[in-house]
């Protein structure tokens, strides 16, 4: 510095004593600038109030030498105090050399910095309102100061600014907001404390509404509460909580929309704490806003359904997943079906004609549009509250069934979520028919191929879903309802019901799709599809036949109509190439008539035929039955056709005897042992009146081999009563009761004939397989 200098009206002395090493005598100099400087606010001199400011800044507090820049810190500092009320006028100038020297390089440096700042602002109290973004941006750096003494007087500084917000009502959030959203994603722990102190504060003055510029900082809060510091994940979380009981105080009052997403990302981090914290954010704001977050559908569900499947080692975050899942399906409703324009609701909203929302929620993965990406943009999209406001409010399916789609796809996925995304699926398909039907071509695949998951519940959950496709009345139109995106209308083309066989066994009526009798309900062309594509499965699926088949079927007819279910895949089996399968198939369904308690009933209605539909029934059931000739003659004694019966198994002698032929014909003796043929087995005692069914039985009985079945059978047959001996008068005179009729109406001589055309066929097939052609050997194969 050069001596020579004239730093009027600062006196050599002063000047001189500035620029001393000691602070002693750097004091003694600030004491003189007091002095002169109330001499001048006496005076109202405020060119030379404003001239000592100007030289103590330029000259000594931002010159090179270290100790004149400490002269000039404390030199400003005694100009504040001389100051007094009148410090506001001058604060600019105070201020902003103290606020250089936060960065220089020397920690005593800054820690006089501090003092200086400290004094200054302690006699200024709220005029440095004004200027308090420029204070925070200092702190928030001294605040990850290394040097302890630097950050200690940051920290009296820090409480000191607290201490004026607190107490005053003119603090500009606004214009601090943009600052506070831009430091609070520093990685600094003590800058994250500084952080969460000042929003702590400003939380508890009454005249601060903080709560609407949530949006801003949220995101970073939740970032701050994924820090390694113990304190300051404790710190976030008590500012959270209490953002979060604010919330439910005012809920008129916030944001829903603008935070939906922010809570979307951060349910699907990794860090528990985090994830357990946005989970029981976005329970909570589903409770509260309802159907607000409705157009954040996909990317609520994208991130609740994994939490589902989570172990008990994430209970927690589980058992609040399962209420958000619970409490979002909930608030879809039939209303969600009408079309867009005709909504009550809607009518009522007029958006102003800049209050559209922005682009890019459409595209954010946890927006309306969203899909099951978990990727998510860093940046936030922040609406106006004007447009959240008066946006109607709209399920936005295609974003749901991608992300439901998806989860469904995902064979990593947990058992209860893929139960969940099945529950929703039915709950849409329940509440949203219309619309739902234009995405059952996308998902239909996809829950055919469900059927073969391991879980039980799972199946029952997809059959679910397939059953109420297969039934909605929303199916039996060609025009579902109104579009809710793209064109995926269901193509027709795939689903043409065939021609009707000779007995009249299926019917088709327009768009009503699958009939197959006039007394059972109405089923839609994707019945059709669901019988033919679930049999496709079953064929090229044989252990999902094995294992899951009867399952299948079994639930199947009881959320459909048995009779339904077994008309159709009779008549698909009747044209289907791969005679194997149809004789497997046949054999299985056979099995599940004659064992499952769930067809009773239409057991008890082919028992005894009396009327058109039953007979209907049976006979579209024997042209496919005759695939496999000893499931043929169970249905002949299910039926009571016993006589027919009896001419099937004479026909047998035609027949190629194979092990697996006499493996049925097994059993089928185990099966008259049971009580499903109880009627059967006591129509023995009227010999007279059932010669056909002992003929029968005895025709079983000459086809086995000397084995447990043979002896079974010939035991049960030597049971059967002498007639001679059964006779009284009574039954001399009584008409014959117990032998039923043939019905009429049934070609029984056009059935003989199917069956041998159909055994012809299968004969056919297992020469070329084996290569002897058309030479017929009937040798039994042991």
């Amino acid at each position: 510095m050069n001596p020579e200098k004239d730093f009027a009206p600062l006196t050599p002395n002063i000047v001189r004593a500035l620029n001393d090493k000691l602070y002693e005598k750097r004091k003694v100099a600030a004491l003189e600038i007091e002095k002169l400087v109330r001499e001048f606010v006496a005076q109202n001199n405020t060119v030379q109030i404003k001239h000592v400011i100007q030289t103590l800044s330029q000259e000594f507090a931002l010159s090179q030498p270290p100790h004149s820049r400490k002269g000039g810190l404390i030199g400003l500092a005694a100009c504040s105090i001389a100051l007094g009320k009148d410090s506001g006028l001058y604060l600019k100038e105070l201020i902003e050399p103290v606020l250089t020297c936060f960065n220089d390089a020397d920690s005593r440096l800054r820690y006089y910095a501090c003092e200086a700042l400290y004094n200054i602002v302690k006699v200024a109290r709220g005029a440095v309102l004004p200027h308090f973004n420029v204070l925070f941006d200092g702190l928030s750096k001294l605040a990850a100061d290394p040097d302890p003494n630097v950050k200690s007087g940051s920290e009296l500084l820090d409480r000191l600014l607290k201490d004026i917000v607190t107490e005053s009502n003119k603090f500009d959030l606004v214009s601090f907001i943009p600052l506070l959203r831009e430091r609070i994603y520093s990685n600094n722990q003590y800058a994250r404390q500084f952080i969460i102190s000042w929003i702590l504060v400003l939380e508890s003055v009454p005249d601060i509404n903080l709560l609407d510029y949530l949006p801003e900082i949220l995101d970073g809060l939740f970032q701050i509460l994924g820090d390694n510091g113990k304190e300051i994940r404790k710190m976030c979380e008590v500012v959270l909580g209490e953002f979060l009981k604010e919330i439910k105080k005012n809920p008129s009052s916030v944001k829903f929309a603008e935070m939906a997403n922010i809570l979307v990302i951060h349910c699907q981090t990794t860090d528990d704490l985090i994830q357990l914290t946005a989970m029981c954010w976005m329970r909570e704001f589903i409770q509260l806003a309802g159907r607000v977050m409705l157009p954040y559908s996909s990317g609520i569900l994208t991130a609740v359904l994994p939490c589902l499947a989570y172990d008990d080692r994430k209970k927690s975050i589980k058992e609040v997943a399962n209420v958000c899942n619970q409490s979002l399906m909930k608030l879809v409703t039939p209303e969600d079906d009408e079309p867009d324009e005709l909504r009550p609701g809607q009518r009522q909203a007029e958006p102003a004609p800049d209050d559209a929302l922005p682009k890019q929620e459409g595209t954010a993965s946890g927006g309306p549009d969203g899909s099951c990406d978990s990727s998510f943009s860093s940046s936030i999209s922040v609406f106006t509250a004007a447009s959240t406001e008066r946006a109607p409010v709209t399920l936005h399916l295609d974003g749901i069934v991608q992300v439901l789609n998806c989860h469904l796809s995902d064979t990593a996925i947990g058992m209860m979520t893929r139960i969940a995304v099945l529950k929703w699926l039915y709950h849409l398909y329940i509440k949203t028919p219309r619309k739902m039907f234009r995405h059952t071509d996308s998902l239909f695949p996809i829950l055919l191929q469900t059927l073969s998951d391991e879980s039980d519940e799972v199946i029952l959950k997809d059959l679910e879903v397939l059953a109420e496709i297969a039934s909605s009345p929303a199916g039996q139109t060609d025009d579902p309802g109104p579009l809710d995106g793209p064109d995926l209308r269901a193509s027709h083309s795939e689903l043409q019901v065939p021609t009707p066989g000779r007995a009249g066994l299926l019917n088709t009526s327009g768009t009503k799709g699958l009939e197959c009798s006039p007394s059972t309900p109405t089923m839609n062309s994707y019945f059709y599809k669901f019988m033919i594509n679930l049999l496709k499965r079953f064929s090229s699926e044989r252990k999902l036949l094995e294992v899951r088949g009867p399952f299948i079927i079994r639930q199947l007819c009881l959320l459909l109509n048995a009779e339904n279910i077994f008309h159709s895949m009779a008549d698909i089996l009747l044209r289907e190439e791969d005679l194997k399968f149809a004789s497997t198939m046949v054999h299985a369904l056979n099995t599940i008539l004659l064992t499952s308690t769930e067809l009773f009933q239409l057991r008890n209605q082919l028992k005894d035929l009396k009327t058109l539909e039953s007979q209907n029934l049976f006979c579209c059931l024997y042209r496919s039955w005759c695939h496999n000739p000893v499931t043929t003659v169970s249905l002949c004694f299910l039926t009571q056709n016993y006589r027919h019966a009896y001419d099937l198994i004479q026909k047998f002698g035609d027949l190629e005897v194979t092990v697996d032929f006499l493996a049925e014909v097994d059993k089928l003796v185990q099966l008259i042992e049971c009580p499903i043929f109880t009627y059967l087995r006591l129509q023995l005692l009227d010999v007279k009146n059932n010669p056909y069914l002992i003929k029968a039985l005895y025709g079983l009985l000459m086809l086995l081999p000397q084995s447990s079945a043979f002896q079974l059978l010939s035991h049960r047959l030597q049971c059967v009563p002498n007639p001679e001996l059964l006779q009284t008068e009574d039954s001399l005179k009584a008409a014959p009761k117990s032998q039923k009729a043939d019905s009429p109406s049934i070609d029984y001589a056009e059935l003989l004939q199917h069956f041998e055309k159909v055994q012809n066929k299968h004969l056919e097939v297992r020469h070329q397989r084996s290569g002897r052609g058309d030479h017929l050997d009937r040798r039994v194969v042991l």
